[in-house]
């Protein structure tokens, strides 16, 4: 069984998060939603891209649709602003 690497929300880039996920580990991260520290997990199984938190278990069939999940929901470190 892969171990679980927790980790906060915004600690890694979404290219960190996708390639510790193609390399099999689990990612939990540590967020805050109206003021309650939640924990939501990534996977990835080969096929299927996973994203678990509390009450909802959403599934992208591609890299791009995990992306941009993991983005919009703030789990990754924003981009770096170019100047």
């Amino acid at each position: 069984m892969t171990a679980t690497r927790t980790i906060e929300a915004g600690e890694l880039s979404t290219d960190a998060i996708i390639t510790a996920l193609k390399q099999g580990q689990r990612l939990q991260v540590a967020v805050e939603l109206l003021g309650q520290s939640h924990q939501i997990t990534l996977r990835y199984d080969g096929e299927i891209y996973y994203c678990e938190t509390p009450t909802r278990l959403h599934k992208h069939s591609d890299e791009t649709a995990m992306r941009a999940c993991i983005e919009e929901r703030g789990y990754a470190a924003a981009p770096a602003e170019s100047a």
